[in-house]
């Protein structure tokens, strides 16, 4: 049901449901409210209080409310769902956007469509976990499309695992984006003075930087398989870690000597100003971020095969940066070639950064965010895009 007599001269309003509240999802969530701000429209967001995403938008000008939730479905469901039901009340929104499936399960199940619904499931919840609960995951999925005017996917390759496995949605893709501003190559190779990736000074050897959280769906794990072989071919070469998360323990005591656990960073600009060559051996995604920063930096990146790997790569670069997930001979023999390969390297870092600035501008995202809110609810369509474009 559409809201009613939405009058021109009165903000849209928002209301973003946000869980996970750390890593690539707050990052998209915080560029797209900031985006929605300067915009003008009335943007509220719920999380879990004192997250990363609470202290990304301190100051932006969103109102923030606190959802204690976990990270995933558990005996707290009802008292989570009946908390996001009670802040979409009074907050009285125009458009609820969920984003991820654990508030995507809360909040179509507090609104059942009352409200417009996009739900942005920022890759597959039935794609990460097995058996029994892949099964569950997927019957919901399925059901719950019902209950979103959209469902908006930031890849075709994501959209299309949905449909495939049997989910009858609104479809909407809008491509993750990355502030060109903050993300570009104008700082040249290397770190600045000064910076978080000081450590590596001391190093001559080429740097492979990962970047996201640690824990099984990022597949660091397979990256310190495929590293000896890495180092037999390019010895010399090192690697950094960036991120922290549940497997960061685990990862450490398979670690082989040498490679650089950096922990949680307020940004990953600096260390993928460092990196030679960017890796990020996920095991599925729905289009992953960091590769987006890191090409916007002008680094070459290495991928796994997953979902919006393939529209992220500059045409051609499946080549030499597209390996099947968690395949760490494959990995290891792309990455060794790269890394012994510095003018290889360098071309292809020129024409990622080339691709980001064309492709993945986040101003163009958050305005394809916006103008589809706008069409859900009859509006007439922003003049942003225009502004973006002089």
């Amino acid at each position: 049901m559409l809201p009613e007599n939405i009058s021109p001269g009165r903000r849209l309003t928002v209301f973003h449901l946000v869980q996970p509240v750390e890593g690539g999802v707050a990052r998209v969530v915080t560029d797209l409210v900031r985006a929605q701000i300067a915009e003008g429209i009335r943007t509220v967001v719920a999380c879990p209080p004192g997250a990363g995403l609470t202290w990304a938008l301190a100051g932006s000008g969103a109102h923030v409310r606190p959802w204690p939730a976990g990270r995933a479905p558990g005996p707290g469901l009802a008292a989570e769902t009946a908390a996001a039901a009670r802040l979409i009340r009074a907050c009285r929104p125009d458009v609820v956007h969920a984003h991820s499936s654990k508030a995507g399960l809360a909040a179509r199940l507090a609104v059942r469509g009352r409200v417009p619904t996009v739900f942005q499931p920022h890759a597959w919840s039935f794609e990460a976990v097995g058996g029994g609960t892949a099964r569950l995951a997927l019957a919901w999925e399925r059901y719950a499309a019902r209950w979103a005017e959209r469902v908006l996917c930031v890849s075709e390759a994501e959209r299309r695992a949905g449909e495939v496995a049997g989910i009858a949605a609104r479809w909407a893709v809008i491509r993750n984006g990355v502030d060109l501003g903050e993300f570009s190559a104008d700082a040249g190779s290397g770190a600045e003075p000064g910076s978080a990736a000081g450590p590596l000074a001391a190093g001559t050897g080429p740097v492979v930087v990962c970047v996201g959280r640690l824990c099984r769906q990022k597949g660091q794990d397979v990256l310190l398989r495929a590293w000896p072989e890495i180092l037999r071919a390019v010895p010399g070469a090192r690697l950094v870690l960036v991120g922290d998360g549940p497997d960061r323990e685990a990862l450490a005591r398979t670690a082989p000597p040498g490679v650089l656990f950096a922990g949680a960073v307020d940004g990953p600009r600096d260390w993928l100003r460092a990196a030679d060559l960017v890796v990020l051996p996920s095991r599925w995604e729905g289009m992953a971020l960091a590769p987006l920063e890191a090409m916007a930096c002008g680094r070459p990146v290495v991928l796994t095969d997953v979902n919006g790997a393939r529209e992220s790569l500059p045409p051609g670069h499946d080549r030499h940066g597209l390996v099947p997930p968690d395949d760490p001979r494959a990995l290891a023999r792309a990455v060794g070639k790269l890394l012994a390969d510095a003018p290889l390297r360098e071309a292809l870092g020129r024409e990622a950064g080339a691709h980001a600035r064309a492709n993945f501008d986040v101003r163009h995202t958050a305005t394809a965010v916006s103008e589809l809110y706008r069409r859900l609810l009859g509006l007439p369509q922003s003049t942003t895009r225009e502004r973006i474009s002089r």
